[in-house]
């Protein structure tokens, strides 16, 4: 069992908020930053764990019993949960939700007429914590056939939106949704670099006449 006290500091929610914003963090890491710590038995991770899947059954339904029968919640976390849920919805809701992508389907309307284009757009979209899309912005436009691409044009726009994670883009004006060698040399790249910024890359998608190719489920990520 690992307590917060084990976890590093700069990867505890608390201070993940302090530098990034709560935007930044995943739906667990919230619930953490909420419940503050776990009890002798379970640690906060797992019990924040068991409270996203319970908030994600019920939704808008979810109610005090629900959380509180959950072992390691009990009434004081149960509480401050169901609060902080109920001022966000009071205060915070948007009038129009924004974008989330949860599958690479979702990335399709975010780049309509991209695969018309004659020529070949680079783009990225940024995301929060909770998969919604923070920006939109082309990064690059190349040629017929290809666009060069640096890693830190990808990341600059990332790190400005407090991003958690991104997901690029790129039409083959060709038609042809096979990955070019290229393509999976500049994913690896991205990969690398989102690994060391701490903003992940978590799909690459491709996108012709015929189509979309993830990346990702064709296990190049």
């Amino acid at each position: 069992m690992k307590k917060m006290k084990d976890i590093p500091l700069a990867d505890r929610p608390r201070e993940k908020i302090a530098r990034k914003g709560a935007g930044a963090l995943k739906d667990e890491e919230l619930i953490e930053a909420i419940i503050g710590r776990g009890t002798r038995t379970r640690d906060v991770r797992t019990i924040a764990r068991e409270i996203c899947g319970r908030v994600g059954e019920h939704k808008s339904a979810l109610r005090y019993d629900d959380l509180a029968m959950l072992d390691g919640v009990g009434p004081t976390k149960a509480s401050q949960i169901l609060a902080c849920f109920e001022l966000g919805r009071r205060y915070f809701a948007p009038a129009d939700s924004c974008p989330k992508v949860t599958k690479p389907e979702d990335i399709l309307p975010l780049v309509p007429d991209l695969a018309l284009r004659r020529q070949e757009h680079f783009i990225c979209i940024t995301l929060n914590g909770a998969g919604e899309v923070l920006g939109n912005r082309i990064i690059t436009v190349g040629l017929l056939n290809h666009s060069l691409v640096h890693p830190r044009e990808v990341f600059a726009d990332a790190i400005t939106d407090r991003a958690a994670s991104v997901i690029c883009v790129h039409n083959h004006p060709s038609g042809s949704l096979e990955p070019s060698s290229q393509d999976i040399a500049i994913t690896r790249q991205l990969k690398e670099a989102g690994a060391l910024v701490g903003i992940p890359l978590i799909d690459h998608i491709i996108v012709a006449r015929g189509g979309h190719l993830s990346m990702r489920e064709r296990g190049l990520i």
